[in-house]
């Protein structure tokens, strides 16, 4: 019973947010405009709505050549922090490890980026993995704490 009690709590905390995928047309102009600025041949845009150091953001993702890129916005349009690509979970917290592999016996990163705060202290990792054959986004805090939802 008890088991049963603590797997029903895990389900209350953590936080499903379902992650809306923004196509290029939805990308304001001011946004665009920044991008192409620093990136006159950025192609691939695709933009979500995300959450990090308790701000609402906007996950843009485009390419440029082979090279792919990670920008965060403000909801106003301001530029926030550029993501880092990393590789995998080689640069992860050990504790997120651990309650990955918890939460997701069998998982595939697909793509793992590394936000730090601009305004101080503090790394956050925003993670898209494969597991069971769902695809989920999960921000990791500097804490080791998981948040995640389903991906369409």
């Amino acid at each position: 019973m008890r088991n049963f009690l603590f797997g029903l709590l895990l389900i209350f905390v953590s936080v499903n947010v379902h992650a809306e995928i923004i196509g290029k047309d939805g990308i304001s102009t001011t946004i665009l405009d920044q991008i192409y600025k620093k990136h006159p041949n950025a192609l691939d845009f695709k933009a979500e709505k995300k959450n990090h150091f308790s701000q609402e953001l906007l996950k843009v993702s485009f390419k440029e050549g082979e090279e792919k890129f990670v920008d965060y916005y403000r909801t106003d349009g301001h530029f926030y922090v550029s993501g880092l690509n990393i590789a995998a979970d080689d640069l992860m917290f050990s504790d997120s490890k651990e309650k990955l592999k918890t939460d997701f016996q069998d998982y595939h990163i697909k793509q793992a980026v590394l936000i730090v705060n601009p305004n101080g202290n503090g790394e956050e990792f925003d993670v898209v993995l494969e597991s069971a054959g769902k695809s989920w986004n999960v921000l990791i805090d500097k804490k080791g704490n998981l948040e995640k939802s389903q991906a369409e």
